[in-house]
Formats: structure tokens, C-alpha cells, sequence
């Protein structure tokens, strides 16, 4: 994968994704993630560029078609876009993240360590208290679509909160860290919001698993 620096996108208020299946930067930094990707397979191609330009965009519509406002509905989009249905192994009960997540497991593989390239999906645990029991355990709860990485292990990542679609960083090897102290560059971005109950949680922290459905040209370890 074709490694370059991405600009910052200081990102100040967020929200986790909830949204259930229906089974049964403020607007795009241009320079962010902008690498040629001539190297990319065309799929993956289509579904990076349906992503940057989903950015700052408050509601997911591809082609008169609208999808839920939530994570799920978001990356579900930008991969039909791309001819991809994450939904076509859904059960009754499923969230739009369990249901990616099973397509994930059944149609490509899951993985925690390697180099994720752009297009592949990240999973991410208790974003947000889905169990209402004030502590963690809630399972898989929001999705993002790889956007890039930076030669620090930085991850770009776009995905769906509730102030809009946006970009936001993760980085594996230092996920205690919101911001470099040596750089003051950031590192990894708050994905949980403070409450009663519950402090701010990294990205890194909360990271559990990436996923690949698309054809490939770097090998990945297996999860």
C-alpha cells in the first residue's frame, strides 16, 4: 500500500453509532488522504472515492437513494456504490455493524494486525452503552472505511457520527495517546464521549477488529 502523510482534521465533537439493520471535516480536506491510488483495484477505488466525497455530508444519498444516518448506513452505501451488498447475510435482530461484520467473517476475512489498505472496514467495541449497564461488554458497535495511513502506523479513517460523515485517526501502536507529545500531531481521536458513567475513549482503544471483502494486493495477517 502507497504510504502518505495526511492532514489533521481536528475533530472536537462526536458520537457513536447505533443504528440497527432494517432486517426481518465539516466539508471534504481535499489534501487529506488525496494519494493518487493508482496502485488500488477498482473497487476499492470506488469505494475511497465515494467516501472523501461523502464527507461532511449530514445525510448518506448515492444516486437518489437514501441510507440511515448512522455508521452502518454509511459504509453500506459507499459499498453497493462499489456493487457490494454488506447486508446480504443480515439476520432478524442484527445491528447494520453485526451484519457487516457477518459478511465480513463469511465473504473475505477479519484480521488485527498487518497493514489495512484503503477500502477495508474497521470494527469497532462499546461506543456508545448499548447494554445500558454503565460499563463495558456492549460487543461490536460502530464501522468505519479506511481512507489511508501514514508511515507513523497512523490510520485515517471515514465513517458516520452524528454531527456527519467525517475523517479521524487511530494508531495501534500508541492507542493510550490522543496527541504525539513530541510531534503534536494527533494520534488517535476521541470515539466516546464523556458521560455519567463513562470517560473519553480513543479510537485506538477501542478498535477491535479490521475486516477485508475486496480484492487485495498486500497480505494481511489472519485474526
Amino acid at each position: 500500500m502507497r504510504r502518505q502523510p495526511t492532514s489533521l482534521l481536528v475533530a472536537f465533537t462526536l458520537a457513536a453509532c447505533a443504528g440497527p439493520s432494517s432486517v426481518g471535516r465539516s466539508p471534504s480536506d481535499s489534501s487529506a488522504g488525496a494519494q493518487a491510488s493508482s496502485d488500488l483495484p477498482t473497487t476499492r477505488l470506488r469505494v475511497v472515492a465515494l467516501a472523501r466525497n461523502l464527507l461532511g455530508s449530514r445525510q448518506v444519498a448515492v444516486n437518489g437513494k437514501r441510507y440511515p444516518d448512522d455508521c452502518s448506513g454509511f459504509v453500506r452505501a459507499v459499498y453497493e456504490h462499489a456493487g457490494v451488498d454488506l447486508m446480504s447475510d443480515a439476520r432478524a435482530g442484527d445491528s447494520g455493524t453485526q451484519a457487516i461484520y457477518r459478511y465480513a467473517q463469511r465473504h473475505g476475512h477479519v484480521y488485527q494486525h498487518g497493514d489495512p489498505q484503503p477500502g477495508d472496514l474497521v470494527f469497532f467495541r462499546d461506543t456508545y452503552d448499548k447494554n445500558r449497564v454503565g460499563r463495558p461488554g456492549n460487543g461490536l458497535t460502530h464501522v468505519a472505511v479506511v481512507d489511508a495511513a501514514d508511515s507513523d502506523g497512523t490510520v485515517h479513517i471515514i465513517h458516520r457520527v452524528q454531527r456527519g460523515v467525517v475523517r479521524y485517526r487511530m494508531n495501534l501502536a500508541r492507542p493510550h495517546l490522543h496527541v504525539d507529545p513530541a510531534s503534536r500531531q494527533t494520534l488517535n481521536d476521541y470515539l466516546r464521549i464523556a458521560g455519567k458513567q463513562t470517560h473519553p475513549v480513543l479510537t485506538g482503544e477501542l478498535f477491535a477488529t479490521y475486516g477485508s471483502v475486496l480484492r487485495s494486493e498486500v497480505r494481511t495477517a489472519s485474526r
